[in-house]
């Protein structure tokens, strides 16, 4: 099964960190990803730019709706994912747990799965 780890971190930190602070928690990621990678769990993994760098789309009623960052104010963002295979929430849970941004973010673990299960 593969469950997804999305990392959740509050709008302003990026913009809070020094240039040299922002490569290293980058390079605590990479570290990271490199241990799931060795270990044979990790599926896929990046980090997302800003909202206010990309777009929001909408079609209703046929008619297309595209709006440009940054968009309405928010307390959190989705910094990056991992997609890891684990047998288990549990197992996926403490993978969440050995992630160095569960220190400065929060780790939302969901199952990757049809939208109606």
């Amino acid at each position: 099964m593969s469950y997804m780890l999305l990392i959740v971190e509050p709008v302003e930190q990026r913009g809070e960190r020094t240039l040299e602070q922002g490569h290293d928690v980058y390079d605590q990621m990479l570290r990271f990803a490199e241990n799931l990678k060795s270990r044979g769990v990790l599926r896929g993994v990046e980090s997302l730019n800003s909202p206010a760098k990309g777009a929001r789309v909408q079609v209703r009623n046929g008619r297309s709706k595209v709006i440009d960052g940054p968009f309405a104010e928010a307390k959190e963002m989705i910094g990056g994912f991992f997609i890891v295979d684990c047998e288990t929430l549990q197992e996926a849970v403490a993978i969440a747990e050995e992630c160095p941004a569960a220190s400065w973010c929060t780790i939302e673990v969901r199952k990757v799965g049809p939208c109606w299960d």
